[in-house]
């Protein structure tokens, strides 16, 4: 069986739009997330809102890269939006939201569900909707039978990770749930050297799952 291929290279006032976009909506979530979340507000230096604006834009250039013109762009543009977003509040505050990965859930749902609309795919939405619920459910057990510091954070984290993937495929799902939970555990690993063998407190596993899964999206066809 053939695999898919990805699309030909996007034209480059699409790849610059996407960037744009994505630096735009970055300095518009700051202030969001700051009115919604008041107790993560604290003041945001010009450089860091310059470093998460030029993040959200590399990482949606990307994705026009891969995407191109398919109508699934927007979600996915979305998605870089909410993980540049996401890691950087688990970094700093050991926190994922459910104000911020319950709107990703829904948005992303009803994106690619026009996306599967205007390409006759239903399929693809339902088998999205099966990816969210295994990858929760993979995580929740993960969470509860082992000692790894997975947290109820990074369990609902999955929910909107697995329909971005499933969406794709199961392939990308099967490859981004595990190479998510590998990262988070070298993440682990790392830190617990460098605290000369004590196992670290906390550690932030939403950026190491939503880099697995932006890394799966990105390289696979």
């Amino acid at each position: 069986m053939l695999l898919p291929t990805f699309p030909g290279p996007a034209p480059l006032l699409l790849i610059a739009g996407a960037a744009l976009a994505g630096a735009c909506l970055a300095l518009i979530a700051e202030p969001v997330i700051r009115r919604v979340l008041p107790r993560l507000a604290g003041s945001t230096s010009a450089r860091q809102l310059a470093v998460m604006a030029a993040t959200t834009a590399a990482v949606s250039m990307l994705l026009a890269w891969r995407f191109g013109s398919a109508p699934e762009l927007p979600a996915y543009v979305l998605l870089g939006v909410f993980a540049v977003q996401l890691a950087r509040i688990d970094i700093a505050h050991h926190l994922l939201p459910n104000r911020l990965v319950g709107p990703l859930l829904v948005a992303g749902l009803a994106l690619l569900s026009v996306a599967a609309w205007f390409q006759g795919s239903a399929g693809d939405v339902l088998r999205g909707a099966a990816g969210s619920g295994i990858l929760f459910f993979f995580y929740l057990f993960l969470a509860l039978t082992s000692r790894n510091g997975l947290g109820m954070g990074d369990v609902k984290l999955a929910a909107p990770l697995g329909l971005y993937l499933g969406y794709l495929g199961w392939t990308q799902l099967f490859y981004g749930g595990a190479f998510a939970f590998v990262a988070g555990g070298l993440t682990s690993v790392i830190l617990m050297l460098k605290n000369r063998g004590n196992k670290p407190q906390e550690v932030a596993y939403g950026p190491s799952m939503l880099a697995a899964g932006l890394a799966v999206i990105l390289l696979l066809p």
